[in-house]
């Protein structure tokens, strides 16, 4: 099953796992778009469009809750994933609170992974058509 194209901004320090992400995520018809910084990636979301962003909790210079919390600070709309090997509760109450729609923790099914990544653009689409008025 084909699914729609996509454009990710995948944020992870480790060389392998993005590598593995933009594997995954491609073959389910996602174009990535790879940071391995959050400021890097704070600069690409704040000029180029995105259906997602995907991020994660431990990387060097701001912390994944920090840059959820950045994100939010201009963008509002774009669902927030957070795939990270943080597996306590309290790393993913703090996700959700700084503005996340789901976390992930590593590692994850392929299969899961994209359907997680369709249901939330999914559901942030459906609800943008919800709030724009009729013609």
């Amino acid at each position: 099953m084909q699914v729609p194209h996509l454009r990710i901004l995948c944020t992870e320090d480790d060389p392998d796992t993005r590598a593995l992400l933009t594997l995954i995520l491609s073959d389910g018809n996602c174009e990535v778009i790879t940071s391995e910084t959050h400021a890097s990636a704070v600069d690409l979301a704040r000029t180029t469009h995105f259906d997602l962003y995907l991020l994660d909790n431990w990387v060097s210079g701001m912390s994944g809750i920090e840059m959820c919390e950045t994100l939010r600070g201009f963008d509002t709309q774009t669902p927030i994933l957070f795939y990270s090997a943080a597996a306590y509760p309290q790393d993913k109450a703090k996700a959700y609170a700084s503005g996340a729609q789901s976390y992930l923790t590593k590692p994850v099914d392929n299969e899961e992974l994209i359907a997680e990544v369709l249901r939330l653009v999914s559901e942030s689409r459906k609800a943008q058509q919800g709030n724009s008025p009729e013609l």
